[in-house]
């Protein structure tokens, strides 16, 4: 599990990019490069990273659900996830 630092950096990082969507978009499309720099840099979306959301680990994410894949497992196997089982030929 990831420590709570980590998931709360995270967290702080997907404010500040939706923060500040809107205006970058704008100087983008004025090609104002001095005033994207002048953000800040947890504004850029690229400094995101996808983090399960149950436990916050960083590698392994499965985007389709949302999670990563040993808690994709775990809970596959106990059933709580619908329309998922394990496979056997």
């Amino acid at each position: 599990m990831a420590k709570e630092s980590m998931k709360a950096r995270e967290r702080k990082r997907e404010a500040m990019v939706a923060k500040y969507a809107q205006k970058r978009k704008e100087l983008i499309e004025a090609g104002d490069h001095e005033g994207l720099q002048k953000l800040p840099r947890n504004a850029n979306p690229v400094r995101l990273h996808n983090r399960c959301q149950l436990t916050g680990r960083p590698r392994g994410y499965m985007r389709q659900f949302g999670i990563s894949r040993v808690t994709f497992r775990e809970m596959a196997l106990e059933g709580k996830i619908p329309g998922v089982k394990k496979a056997s030929w």
